[in-house]
């Protein structure tokens, strides 16, 4: 599996090729009476993960991150990259070809309206497109005096000789018994939820995943089958994917819920829709607007917003919930395994990044029930632990020296999908090292910690795990927390925990914890666990309270705290957390790394 992840990523993304692919792009361009092209890093339903096929930003520029989007003109060419990438694109592409700008500073839509001459033409795909995003450079491209074009032809797949073919990954049946509702009764709450509408069209293959209780094979690291959906306002429904990719079992089971058309069926039953005056709903964040023009050119009314399932989905049922605490006590055995190793190990001197990362995911394919690993292992020593999304190649592969190692990892179970970081101490810490880690640490504790009333959403936490570093004149420049799925997306929606998160967090949601520091150049700092949001008793309480469950088991690296910086609230949470790792863990790691757990956890005093 390993090996199979880095070949993807070293065949698709060649930044010494950026030169001539950009030079026939714009060969292209002339051809098509256009002067400039966007590209973004997106498939025909938004996904973060996308198939080799539609990894066109990639295969470009060279830049593999999950999120990024280029604008190629005839006489210049931009990279524009999230907090994340910023120190990640400057290494992965020829910044002879590609300018790399960071969104804080310019939005693509300024750059446009800086960049494109008066009456230029600037193609778009409408399939990879939503319509805020068409919207958006459509205003841009009107400022600078040009005109935005739909292609037909992605202009990059015109070029992209050797470009794979389409996923055909298989669909399983996805047990209720980890579910915990039945297909049809899912499809009956979004029939109800469907009020003053005719339809729902779904375009996001998470929500189509949890819908109709199916998985996939079909992007790498999330069991995603890509297709679409309609859902009709009676609870009828139609599913259109390639037939291929169902056995007679799968299509059996799918029978009473949907009838089955081919994904070219999509389009002439948009129109017919169109023609019946039909009101349906699209996803605002994952519908591409070629769709919705189709019901609208022919005499639909396409009503543009949230898509009802993606709530329905982020609250866990029981049956999901109970999966996630069984995941992560067999994941968090696979990790003190791992991180017991990995002190013996590292004392070699020899030890690598792909070193740590091959270990890892054996240890968690000996569990026997790991089905991927939930995102590309981040496994970066010293310097490249401050590139917040850094991805080992060979050429990058470091040996792990003294310093801080940074480690980001998750596993797919059928029962739940885990996420967790842990900084490790190899070596003597410096002063600046235990302090910096320490406040991260407090951080941390303050959202495990925290207690809130009903309809707070992720903003108003999010200064809780960045006040210690504040005080100090520190910040980290990503979110604090993501929603996660249930044997889905490592990174869900619509909960969150960062400075623009307007969703109120409910009981059942599941986010991630994960406040950092990252030093450029030097070393970076994480600390991540899991937390499912829960209702909590207050005597005397006045109004509907809520808090957190943490679900991640592993130990904390005691090496790195600077105890004097710790409340004594703090340290009795650290110390109570320790316990039940150690009590939980214990009886299920190898026998010989047992006195290691024990000191992993042995209580602050």
């Amino acid at each position: 599996m390993f090996e199979s992840l880095f070949q993807s990523f070293t065949e698709t993304a060649d930044p010494s090729k950026g030169a001539e692919r950009v030079r026939q792009l714009r060969a292209h361009l002339v051809q098509q009476n256009l002067d400039g092209f966007i590209i973004p890093r997106a498939d025909e339903h938004q996904n973060e993960y996308v198939p080799a096929c539609a990894e066109r930003l990639a295969w470009l520029t060279g830049f593999t991150g999950s999120a990024g989007l280029a604008i190629v003109l005839k006489d210049k060419a931009a990279v524009f990259v999230d907090g994340r990438y910023t120190l990640q694109v400057c290494d992965q592409v020829d910044t002879k070809v590609f300018a790399p700008i960071a969104l804080a500073e310019c939005s693509p839509e300024q750059w446009i309206t800086h960049n494109l001459n008066s009456g230029a033409r600037l193609g778009y795909d409408p399939w990879l497109t939503t319509q805020a995003q068409m919207k958006r450079f459509d205003g841009a491209v009107t400022k600078a005096d040009g005109v935005l074009v739909a292609v037909s032809q992605n202009l990059i797949d015109a070029i992209w000789q050797d470009r794979p073919l389409r996923p055909m990954g298989a669909i399983q049946l996805y047990p209720k018994k980890f579910a915990g509702l039945d297909a049809a009764t899912k499809l009956k709450r979004i029939a109800k939820s469907l009020s003053g509408l005719d339809g729902l069209l779904i375009s996001d293959p998470h929500a189509m995943a949890w819908a109709f209780n199916i998985r996939g094979n079909d992007v790498p690291h999330t069991p995603l089958p890509l297709g679409f959906a309609i859902i009709h306002k009676d609870g009828s429904a139609r599913l259109y994917m390639d037939e291929a990719k169902l056995t007679v079992n799968v299509r059996k089971g799918l029978a009473h819920l949907a009838h089955i058309a081919t994904p070219d069926d999509l389009i002439g039953d948009l129109e017919a829709l169109g023609r019946a005056k039909c009101k349906i709903r699209f996803d605002a964040v994952s519908a591409p607007v070629r769709l919705i023009q189709l019901l609208s050119d022919a005499g639909g009314q396409a009503d543009v917003g949230a898509d009802p399932i993606a709530l329905m989905k982020a609250k866990k049922s029981a049956a999901e919930l109970a999966g996630a605490r069984a995941a992560h006590i067999r994941d968090g055995a696979a990790m003190v395994n791992f991180l017991a190793w990995f002190d013996e190990a590292v004392q070699s001197h020899a030890l690598t990044e792909i070193d740590a990362v091959k270990a890892l995911e054996t240890y968690r394919r000996n569990t026997g029930l790991l089905r991927e690993i939930s995102f590309p292992t981040i496994s970066g020593a010293g310097a490249h632990g401050a590139i917040v999304h850094y991805r080992v190649t060979q050429a990058s592969n470091s040996k792990i020296g003294k310093g801080l190692f940074l480690l980001d990892s998750g596993a797919q179970y059928e029962d739940g999908t885990t996420d967790i970081t842990r900084t490790l101490c190899v070596g003597k810490p410096s002063v600046e090292m235990k302090d910096r880690f320490t406040r991260v640490l407090k951080g941390h504790i303050a959202i495990a910690r925290a207690v809130f009333p009903k309809g707070t959403s992720g903003t108003q936490l999010d200064s809780f795990a960045r006040a210690a570093l504040w005080q100090a004149g520190l910040d980290y420049d990503h979110g604090t927390g993501h929603g996660v799925g249930a044997f889905l997306s490592v990174h869900e929606g619509p909960q969150r925990i960062s400075k623009v998160a307007s969703v109120a967090l409910e009981p059942g949601m599941i986010l991630s914890n994960e406040p950092g520091y990252y030093k450029t150049g030097a070393y970076g700092i994480r600390i991540e666990n899991l937390i499912a949001v829960e209702p909590r008793t207050i005597a005397g309480a006045e109004r509907d309270m809520l808090g957190f469950e943490t679900l991640t088991l592993a130990p904390i690296d005691l090496r790195l705290i600077d105890q004097r910086l710790l409340s004594t609230e703090e340290i009795v949470w650290l110390n109570a957390y320790h316990k039940r790792v150690r009590q939980t863990l214990l009886p299920l790691i190898e026998t010989e790394k047992r006195h290691w757990l024990r000191q992993a956890t042995r209580p602050l005093v």
